[in-house]
């Protein structure tokens, strides 16, 4: 199916992948519907600063609610669906929030996306289901392993997405994205969080372990892959990682940002930002061959360009202003 001229609703339009996401759909012909959270002051989250919101239809509600998401699947083409909540440290503080929006939601837009006639669906998963590598790279039929109640969240709706495609032929595809960075990222990351301390004069920076490695990759790409995913019917029914096929380090990934930013660097261990022993996911390092051979993704932006990307939009003083590098952001 070709996105050009298609109509699609992007949930979670007004966070960070989905709002980039939602401008790159603009941006390949699609008319957007963007799902928005409802808030009583009428934002639209990061969409509120895109000079291509207004070519988008903006509804503002909640993806918990199953009578609102049957109205806003009609008519349309496909669903990306990436409403969900995300903080980890947060998840052990209030699991049964990332039940009731994680889980139940999906179940809203997979129900919603049968009853409109079988609309294909993007369901967005995250690396985080597969817990620390037992082996690499982490290909997608790796074990998956909870080892936060995010995670559990996010194995469960995974399981709920494809169960649709399974027991009603709803054409799904299972989107696995690894560590995702960039403009518009969220404070509670890690890349932001370095940027931010540093950026505000800090040469003195508070983080949690530093030899846990991810594999990073810029919003754009992601978004690419997302993209192709969408237009390649041999992914029905399958999952599908997004990542680099490379790792990093916590700690080399701060040396690498404070040298991009051009200053010295000091670390000193927050504990509060540290993980429950057994939560930490101490390897992620993603084998990316099965989206290459379905779509031919590949990404195009290393680390290094993409840090100097991300630099260059919080440098802008109106984008800072947004970050509080004082505060640990759960």
């Amino acid at each position: 199916m070709k996105l050009a001229g298609s109509k699609i609703l992007v949930t979670g339009a007004d966070g960070f992948i989905g709002s980039h996401l939602a401008e790159a759909l603009v941006e390949a012909g699609a008319q957007v519907r963007g799902l928005v959270y409802y808030n009583s002051f009428g934002s639209k989250g990061w969409l509120d600063a895109s000079s291509l919101a207004g070519q988008m239809e903006l509804i503002a509600g909640d993806v918990r609610d199953g009578a609102q998401m049957q109205q806003l699947v009609k008519g349309v083409d496909i669903v990306f669906h990436l409403a969900a909540l995300i903080a980890i440290p947060y998840s052990y503080r209030a699991a049964a929030s990332y039940v009731q929006t994680n889980v139940e939601g999906t179940l809203n837009i997979v129900q919603a996306a049968r009853d409109n006639g079988g609309v294909k669906v993007l369901h967005t998963s995250t690396s985080e289901v597969y817990g620390t590598a037992r082996r690499v790279p982490i290909a997608e039929d790796h074990p998956l392993q909870p080892q936060s109640p995010y995670s559990a969240s996010k194995i469960a709706a995974d399981a709920m997405a494809m169960s649709f495609h399974l027991a009603h032929e709803l054409p799904v595809t299972i989107v696995r994205p690894f560590n995702t960075y960039g403009p518009r990222q969220s404070a509670r990351a890690v890349i932001p969080t370095i940027i931010t301390q540093l950026l505000a004069g800090k040469r003195k920076i508070r983080l949690g372990s530093l030899s846990p490695t991810r594999d990073f990759n810029y919003v754009a790409d992601t978004c690419a892959g997302f993209l192709a995913l969408a237009e390649c019917n041999a992914a029905v029914g399958k999952t599908v990682n997004i990542g680099s096929d490379t790792e990093i380090s916590i700690g080399d990934t701060a040396k690498l940002i404070a040298r991009a930013i051009g200053t010295e660097i000091e670390i000193e261990s927050d504990e509060q930002r540290l993980r429950p022993a057994g939560s930490e996911v101490e390897r992620l390092h993603c084998d990316n061959s099965l989206i290459r051979e379905l779509t031919g993704f590949q990404p195009q932006t290393g680390i290094e360009q993409g840090l100097a990307k991300t630099i260059a939009w919080f440098r802008k003083p109106e984008n800072l202003a947004r970050y509080d590098a004082d505060i640990y952001n759960v």
